[in-house]
């Protein structure tokens, strides 16, 4: 059975995911572990369900999504994954980091392959198909499990909002555009795990979120 854990890391309330199955093995989604406290709770966490951490996913490389990736793979060795047109976001995160007012921040290593819309990935007994979802950003992946009923939606969609459109990449007309054929287009059931904030289902947001 896959699982889902939640941190709320930051100064801007990112949401950083582990996934798990019953292999022992989890993969890392967007750790935005800021501080020394927040990589504790995330590295205690792993150590508490004695996890295995095969892989490290953004899904999409605005900074408060990446500011752990140094740690974790310093940690656990791996090295991040991320859709080839978000690499470019990744690789200015630490002045883009010093415009925020946040001087100090470990830049993140680089991946040594990328991920591709429409593939799955993989681990332990869990598969999660890879959606293209851009908008909020050039090249952000949403990641659904079919089996478990959850998307990782990353800053597309939010309970009664969605993503931001006016930084570097952002388009509303994309967004939108992915939001509907990507994501409206799965089960109503399927729960949705954004970047922020909590958790909400597709059918709630056909129904209800203004944007629609």
């Amino acid at each position: 059975m896959t699982q889902v854990a939640q941190f709320e890391f930051s100064p801007f309330a990112e949401n950083t995911y582990v996934v798990y199955d019953d292999s022992g093995e989890c993969v890392i989604f967007d750790p935005g572990c800021y501080s020394a406290e927040e990589r504790t709770a995330l590295k205690d966490f792993i150590l508490e369900k004695r996890l295995q951490v095969v892989r490290l996913v953004n899904t999409h490389c605005h900074l408060d999504h990446v500011f752990g990736n140094a740690f974790v793979h310093r940690t656990w060795g791996v090295l991040p994954e991320l859709h080839r047109d978000e690499l470019p976001l990744l690789e200015h995160f630490p002045a883009v980091s010093r415009m925020y007012g946040i001087p100090d921040v470990e830049p993140s290593p680089m991946p040594e392959h990328f991920l591709e819309a429409g593939e799955s990935l993989e681990f332990g007994q869990t598969q999660l198909r890879m959606l293209f979802t851009p908008g909020h950003s050039p090249a952000s992946l949403s990641f659904y499990c079919p089996d478990a009923g959850f998307v990782l939606a990353g800053d597309v969609l939010f309970l009664g909002s969605i993503g931001r459109t006016d930084l570097p990449g952002g388009d509303y007309d994309t967004l939108i555009a992915s939001v509907r054929t990507q994501l409206f287009t799965l089960p109503g059931e399927t729960i949705v795990y954004p970047g922020h904030g909590p958790a909400t289902t597709i059918r709630h947001e056909k129904e209800y979120n203004p944007f629609f």
